[in-house]
This record gives structure tokens, sequence and C-alpha cells, in this order.
């Protein structure tokens, strides 16, 4: 198995080689007629329609059968026919080849993946991209079948430039994908091995729904949608999380729940709140999708509390209403002294005193 796999990795590099080559032995498809590319620090040889071997030239090494070799910045001249012919040498401005792409793929389904790509260098040059991948996971008869694994292209999409999908991938399988940059001076890529649980990413779920529920202040319930890209089977089921603030906090509260629907039980009654959701492979796999679009909602007002707090203000009238005025007090005052209470209470004390003592003796007299 470990030779298996290096060798089937030269093969695709073999591949984009070969297709990288058939691109630049075509140089007239990269732009408009006219135009010859060459490395720059290197000699160019241009191909002079026309033009025959004792012509007039200047700034360069002439060929047989009017070809003309320039070097870097030279301009000539070419007089054919009564004819003077201006030949420029310009160079890029970046690097003369193309730079390893950035890749990166995503599932957003078990049946199809896509993969998006960036230059790492800009040449200012026509460039094309040559899409392919090979199968890494094969089953006994698939290796009987085809010895180099199952290849084949990567579909570009115009409508979505640097970016194209294998279609019929398999969610248990790994894919190695070649992505090669080639303009009119060289070709570069890169091989990413992906693997669909690692990538799979879902589309937000849609549809959602937010509403109030009659007669419970603290509760809104909320409803969604599969995502439409998402295949409906039973062996590949998504589970969701909620997240949900009143829009004038920051601070998120989070549910996650395997149903479309749950039912908020903490709002705050009267005040707006703005929920969203996302979804995920049912067994953990891959990643969480981006949250959906807001949808808002207002619990209803608590009529108990609102009723409370009318009562309470009508009470609050009725207590200030019958607050005592400001006007002086007719009763009178008492301006007795503090001593003189605390005289009248000793004398009260020693009259019980003798009083008891006088109890005492009669009792002895009679015993």
């Amino acid at each position: 198995m470990r030779s298996s796999i290096p060798g089937l990795g030269r093969v695709m590099v073999l591949l984009a080689a070969a297709l990288a080559s058939a691109s630049l032995a075509v140089p007239e498809g990269w732009g408009e007629e006219g135009v010859q590319y060459g490395q720059v620090g290197t000699d160019v040889t241009l191909s002079c329609t026309g033009v025959h071997a004792g012509g007039a030239r200047t700034f360069g090494r002439g060929l047989p059968g009017g070809d003309f070799v320039m070097t870097q910045g030279s301009l000539c001249a070419w007089a054919a026919g009564g004819r003077t012919l201006w030949l420029t040498v310009t160079s890029p401005r970046t690097p003369d080849l193309p730079g390893v792409p950035f890749v990166s793929c995503r599932a957003s389904d078990y049946e199809n993946f896509s993969c998006s790509w960036t230059s790492s260098v800009e040449t200012f040059l026509p460039t094309r991209y040559v899409t392919t991948y090979r199968k890494k996971s094969l089953t006994g008869e698939e290796k009987r079948r085809n010895k180099n694994g199952h290849m084949g292209p990567c579909l570009q999409d115009l409508s979505r430039p640097g970016t194209c999908t294998v279609h019929g991938s398999e969610f248990w399988s790994s894919y190695r994908l070649n992505i090669t940059e080639v303009n009119p001076l060289g070709s570069s890529f890169r091989l990413l091995d992906v693997t669909m649980q690692a990538i799979i990413k879902p589309d937000p779920p849609e549809g959602l729904v937010v509403e109030p529920i009659p007669l419970a202040p603290r509760r809104l319930h909320v409803s969604w949608k599969y995502p439409s890209s998402w295949p409906k089977e039973p062996h590949f089921q998504l589970r969701f999380r909620l997240q949900y603030r009143p829009v004038i906090h920051r601070s998120w509260s989070v549910v996650e729940t395997v149903n479309l629907s749950e039912v908020i039980t903490d709002a705050f009654a009267g005040l707006e709140h703005v929920v969203q959701v996302s979804a995920k492979d049912f067994l953990d796999a891959g990643n969480w999708s981006e949250w959906s679009a807001e949808a808002r909602a207002t619990p209803v007002r608590d009529p108990v509390t609102a009723a409370s707090g009318e009562t309470t203000t009508d009470a609050s009238l009725e207590s200030l209403a019958e607050e005592p005025s400001q006007a002086p007090n007719p009763e009178p005052i008492n301006h007795s002294d503090p001593l003189e209470k605390v005289a009248v209470l000793v004398s009260l004390g020693i009259f019980a005193f003798f009083v008891l003592a006088a109890v005492l003796v009669i009792i002895v007299l009679i015993w």
C-alpha cells in the first residue's frame, strides 16, 4: 500500500505537467493576436511571417526563415515589401512563473463538494487552471477495475470563477485534488487531500420564523426548515443551535436541538428579540453552518404585571392624597418636665416598699 500511494501521486503530477504543456503549446490562445510571451532574462524567438532572411534588422540576431531572436528590452525594425515592422519586448512587473495557489474545499451536502482557490502571485498574465481529482479510498473491486484509482475533472463553473465541483462524491471516502495554475511562462500546482467528514459544512437553515405565544409573556415560538441543498435522508440528519437575545442586549443565549422548532422560555416580556439558527451534521462531522438571516419578534406583555403596575400607581396616588397636610396640629403639646416624672416614679416605689414591709410585720405577729 505504501508504494502505490506515491506512485499514484506521481501519476497526478505527470498528468498536470502534460496538461500544462498542452496549454503552452498553443500560444495564440493566450491573448490578442501577435502577442508572444517569454521568460524574463532569456532570449525570445519571434516568428515574422512574410519576412525573408536577408531583411534589415537591429538589436537582435537573425535566424534562417525570417525568425528573429531578441534580447530583453530590444527594439528592431524590418524592411519587408516596403513596410517597416516595429517589434517591442516588454517584461512583466512580477515574477515569471505562477505561484502555488491557495486552495480550500467545502461540502454543503454529502453527495458533492466544491473547492475554491486564489493565486498566491499576481503575474499580470493570462492564467488558466487545470482542476482534477482522484479518489483515494478504494474498495477491492474498484482497485481491480482501475489500478490508478478513480480520477476525473473537478468541473469549473464559469459563473463562479475560481471554483470547481466534484459531483457524486461519497461521504466516507477521501479525495486528492490537483489545482494547477498555468500561464504562458509555466505552471504551478497544489495537491490537497480532503475527507468528506472533515469538510462537510451545511448551508444555513431556511425559513426562520419567530412568533409570540398568546398569554405567555416570556415565551417565543421559533421554527425553521432544512437547507434546500441538504438531501433529506433518514441516515443523514442535521442538528441545530439557536441563538437569541433582546435587541437592546449584546450577549447571546444559545440552545441546541435536533427538532425543527423550539420554544424560548426565558425571553423578556415586552422587549423585541433577535433570533438566528445554524446547522451541523447530526454525528458532529465537519463544521457548523453560517448563521441564518435574523428574524425578530416581541413577546406579549404580562397582563398581571401590567395590571399590578396600574394598581400600584393608583395606590400611590391615593396614599399621596391621604397624607396629612403641613398645617399645625390643633392638639395641645405636653410640656411636662422629665425630672418631675422621675420623682413621681421614685415616690411610688418608696410607698410600695413600706406597704410591703408592713404586710410582712403583720404576718409575723400572727404566727
